[in-house]
Protein backbone atom coordinates (compact mmCIF):
# COMPACT_ATOMS: atom_id res chain seq x y z
CA UNK A 1 0.00 0.00 0.00
CA UNK A 2 1.16 3.17 -0.78
CA UNK A 3 0.16 5.53 1.05
CA UNK A 4 -0.25 2.87 4.39
CA UNK A 5 2.03 5.67 6.87
CA UNK A 6 -0.69 8.82 5.59
CA UNK A 7 -3.58 6.63 5.99
CA UNK A 8 -2.73 4.86 8.95
CA UNK A 9 -1.83 7.67 10.65
CA UNK A 10 -5.37 9.36 10.00
CA UNK A 11 -7.12 5.53 11.35
CA UNK A 12 -5.09 6.06 14.64
CA UNK A 13 -5.81 9.42 15.17
CA UNK A 14 -9.80 9.50 16.59
CA UNK A 15 -8.36 6.81 19.24
CA UNK A 16 -5.56 8.14 19.80
CA UNK A 17 -7.14 11.64 20.87
CA UNK A 18 -9.38 10.22 22.65
CA UNK A 19 -7.26 8.35 24.78
CA UNK A 20 -4.91 11.01 25.05
CA UNK A 21 -7.65 13.73 25.74
CA UNK A 22 -9.06 11.31 28.85
CA UNK A 23 -5.83 10.83 30.26
CA UNK A 24 -4.98 14.78 29.90
CA UNK A 25 -8.08 15.84 31.41
CA UNK A 26 -7.46 13.85 34.31
CA UNK A 27 -4.08 14.50 35.49
CA UNK A 28 -3.89 18.04 36.54
CA UNK A 29 -6.89 16.64 38.75
CA UNK A 30 -5.54 13.07 39.73
CA UNK A 31 -6.68 12.92 43.68
CA UNK A 32 -9.80 14.22 42.65
CA UNK A 33 -10.52 11.67 39.89
CA UNK A 34 -9.30 9.21 42.18
CA UNK A 35 -12.01 9.71 44.70
CA UNK A 36 -14.24 9.95 42.15
CA UNK A 37 -13.36 6.47 41.23
CA UNK A 38 -13.04 5.20 44.67
CA UNK A 39 -16.37 6.09 45.52
CA UNK A 40 -18.11 4.58 41.99
CA UNK A 41 -16.37 1.70 42.86
CA UNK A 42 -17.60 0.87 46.63
CA UNK A 43 -20.42 -1.21 45.21
CA UNK A 44 -17.91 -3.52 43.36
CA UNK A 45 -16.21 -6.74 44.63
CA UNK A 46 -12.57 -5.48 44.08
CA UNK A 47 -10.92 -4.66 46.76
CA UNK A 48 -9.75 -0.93 47.38
CA UNK A 49 -6.49 -2.24 47.50
CA UNK A 50 -6.83 -3.09 43.74
CA UNK A 51 -8.69 0.71 42.72
CA UNK A 52 -6.65 3.19 44.74
CA UNK A 53 -3.38 2.65 42.79
CA UNK A 54 -5.41 1.47 39.62
CA UNK A 55 -7.05 5.29 39.70
CA UNK A 56 -4.26 7.10 39.70
CA UNK A 57 -2.68 4.98 36.94
CA UNK A 58 -5.21 5.36 34.55
CA UNK A 59 -4.59 8.63 33.84
CA UNK A 60 -1.15 8.30 33.19
CA UNK A 61 -1.80 5.27 31.13
CA UNK A 62 -4.68 6.10 28.57
CA UNK A 63 -2.14 9.50 28.16
CA UNK A 64 0.57 7.41 27.05
CA UNK A 65 -1.32 5.04 24.94
CA UNK A 66 -2.66 7.99 23.34
CA UNK A 67 0.04 9.73 23.14
CA UNK A 68 2.29 6.71 21.54
CA UNK A 69 -0.46 5.97 19.00
CA UNK A 70 -0.22 10.21 17.64
CA UNK A 71 3.01 9.80 17.32
CA UNK A 72 3.39 5.88 16.10
CA UNK A 73 5.19 5.05 18.60
CA UNK A 74 5.81 0.74 18.83
CA UNK A 75 2.01 0.67 17.31
CA UNK A 76 1.65 -2.91 18.19
CA UNK A 77 2.41 -2.68 21.87
CA UNK A 78 0.86 -0.02 22.31
CA UNK A 79 -2.59 -1.39 21.04
CA UNK A 80 -2.08 -4.46 23.23
CA UNK A 81 -1.74 -2.08 25.95
CA UNK A 82 -4.48 -0.26 24.66
CA UNK A 83 -7.03 -3.59 24.92
CA UNK A 84 -5.61 -4.77 27.99
CA UNK A 85 -6.36 -1.43 29.69
CA UNK A 86 -9.82 -1.59 27.56
CA UNK A 87 -10.32 -5.21 29.20
CA UNK A 88 -9.41 -3.67 32.77
CA UNK A 89 -11.70 -1.29 32.28
CA UNK A 90 -14.55 -3.29 31.37
CA UNK A 91 -14.07 -5.62 34.08
CA UNK A 92 -14.51 -2.71 36.30
CA UNK A 93 -17.34 -1.57 34.62
CA UNK A 94 -19.46 -5.06 34.98
CA UNK A 95 -18.28 -5.49 38.65
CA UNK A 96 -20.98 -1.94 39.38
CA UNK A 97 -22.81 -3.36 36.62
CA UNK A 98 -22.31 -0.09 34.58
CA UNK A 99 -23.54 -0.75 31.23
CA UNK A 100 -23.38 2.04 29.67
CA UNK A 101 -19.66 2.62 30.15
CA UNK A 102 -18.68 -0.69 28.66
CA UNK A 103 -20.29 -0.18 24.83
CA UNK A 104 -17.64 3.31 24.66
CA UNK A 105 -14.82 0.55 26.40
CA UNK A 106 -16.12 -2.04 23.93
CA UNK A 107 -16.42 0.48 21.06
CA UNK A 108 -12.46 1.75 21.76
CA UNK A 109 -11.82 -2.33 22.13
CA UNK A 110 -13.21 -2.91 18.44
CA UNK A 111 -11.30 0.09 16.80
CA UNK A 112 -7.78 -1.07 18.56
CA UNK A 113 -8.54 -4.00 17.27
CA UNK A 114 -9.11 -2.75 13.61
CA UNK A 115 -5.68 -0.65 13.92
CA UNK A 116 -4.04 -3.75 15.02
CA UNK A 117 -5.51 -5.95 11.75
CA UNK A 118 -4.78 -3.22 9.67
CA UNK A 119 -0.93 -2.75 10.67
CA UNK A 120 -0.68 -6.58 10.78
CA UNK A 121 -2.12 -7.13 7.02
CA UNK A 122 0.15 -4.44 6.01
CA UNK A 123 3.17 -6.17 7.74
CA UNK A 124 2.45 -9.44 5.97
CA UNK A 125 1.64 -7.87 2.44
CA UNK A 126 4.77 -5.62 2.66
CA UNK A 127 6.75 -9.15 3.18
CA UNK A 128 5.91 -10.79 0.69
Amino acid sequence: MKDFKTTYFFLRLPIAISLLGHGLVRLPKLATFSNWMVTSMEKSMIPDFLIVPFSYILPIAEFLIGLSLVIGFKTKYTIFSGLILMSILILGSSSIENWSAIESQLLHSVYLFGLYWFWNKNQSETTH
